[in-house]
């Protein structure tokens, strides 16, 4: 069965067939050949797989980041974010990187985060001289940030497949990963504007102007205070965060700042619906295709395999860099942490690496994969939004793929980097 499901996959992804239904389809495939199990136990499994309380978060964090962006919060943020640094030589670059590390603390997602304040970024150094090209490779290479800073819907799947983390413990441990590559990126920016002498045509605004944008962005960014503060606080569980969430953003952009409509709602819903049915489905597909693999057991053989060479903590997570890095190459984050983590976490145990420091290496290095052709959903988001051909972005994104590296290897060598603000404040 193993053979069938792994040569169906490979085969589904080359033809370009969506993930979910990859994943599906060579579960079906694996049990029909098989003969073992009838075929209804492929929907059993996908059905359980998104039948979880936890993930209920998902999709209200997806609408809260859409009733956000609908009530132009974006633009807010934006402003917020440009006035400290859009004065500077590759000003617009350090906004793009300020305001999308702001706005991934909202969202919870790369894809939004590329979609919404990235493309504004887009536009907005095109006009400035930039060209288009490179600010698609900055926007893309930034918004990775959006699945590791809290909150994050990939943190929150991972638990389900580690029951050894918790959901605040993830989301506390990717605030300093999600800062370091917010500055990872910040510093490539300054080298590529030096190189090339990209300027700020933008005055340093006045000190009365920075109060009036800070006052006005205070609301918003409120809003990530109060989801790990409640949390934090036992007041609610990261699902109510959720719900919380949405009733807060809808507050701020209907009320706070008079810019979201009613009319806007049905729009927003339906993105909101149609983004969080593909994250599902992602899930269900990974469940039954995961299933299969266990009942093979794969994930025991694999384990036994490793554990024979006996191989110590940083030769183990090396191990695991290299394949997570050729893995997320051809598979997107959610399926590789469905599939992959039920086999790697309990290694990861048995060898007294912290559960925690384990999951920020798995989750940065699988949405590393976002920004690697040919599977890389960023890029064609981002290519899309800008108009550039994936060769010329895939050619600015160089720079920027060494400088996450180098960020993975400090984040694999370093565990107090992970480990250090949920360990300090007792988590």
């Amino acid at each position: 069965m193993w053979i069938t499901l792994f040569v169906s996959v490979i085969v589904l992804l080359a033809l370009g067939v969506p993930v979910a239904f990859s994943l599906a389809i060579a579960a079906a495939l694996a049990v029909l050949v098989g003969g073992e199990f009838p075929m209804v136990v492929v929907f059993k499994e996908m059905f359980t797989g998104i039948d979880s309380f936890p993930l209920m978060a998902v999709p209200f964090f997806i609408l809260a980041a859409e009733i956000m962006s609908g009530g132009a919060l974006t633009v807010v943020l934006l402003r917020f974010a440009a006035q400290f640094v859009g004065h500077l030589r590759g000003g617009l670059g350090y906004a793009n990187v300020l305001s999308l590390t702001i706005f991934s603390g909202i969202s919870g997602s790369a894809l939004a985060d590329a979609a919404g304040p990235g493309a504004m970024m887009i536009r907005m150094m095109d006009k400035a001289g930039y060209g288009r090209a490179y600010p698609a490779a900055l926007t893309a290479a930034t918004a990775i940030v959006g699945p590791i800073i809290p909150p994050s819907i990939i943190m929150i799947v991972y638990c389900l497949q580690d029951e050894r983390v918790s959901v605040l413990s993830l989301f506390l441990a990717g605030v300093v990963p999600g800062i370091l590559i917010a500055l990872g990126m910040a510093a490539v920016n300054w080298w590529v504007c030096s190189k090339r002498g990209y300027r700020s045509g933008d005055p340093r605004p006045s000190l009365r102007e920075m109060l009036i944008n800070t006052w006005k962005a205070i609301p918003a960014l409120l809003l990530l205070v109060l989801v790990l503060g409640g949390i934090r606080l036992g007041i609610f569980t990261p699902t109510e965060a959720s719900v919380v969430a949405v009733f807060y953003a809808l507050a701020c952009g209907k009320w706070v700042y008079g810019t979201l409509k009613w009319s806007a709602l049905p729009g927003i819903l339906a993105r909101s619906a149609l983004l969080t049915a593909s994250v599902l489905l992602i899930v269900a597909a990974s469940a039954a295709f995961a299933w299969v693999l266990t009942i093979e057991g794969t994930p025991q053989a694999l384990a036994d395999m490793i554990v024979a060479w006996n191989l110590g903590p940083i030769a183990f997570l090396m191990a695991v860099n290299v394949l997570l890095l050729v893995f997320g190459i051809f598979m997107e984050p959610l399926p590789g942490v469905m599939i992959l983590v039920p086999i790697l976490a309990p290694i990861s145990g048995v060898l007294g690496i912290d559960p925690v420091h384990f999951a920020i290496v798995v989750i940065v290095n699988l949405t590393l994969g976002m920004i690697t052709p040919p599977v890389g959903s960023l890029l064609f988001v981002v290519c899309s939004s800008a108009k550039v051909p994936l060769s010329a972005l895939t050619r600015e994104l160089v720079p920027f793929l060494v400088a996450h590296f180098l960020i993975l290897m400090a984040l694999t060598l370093v565990p107090w980097l992970s480990v250090g603000l949920p360990h300090f404040l007792g988590r």
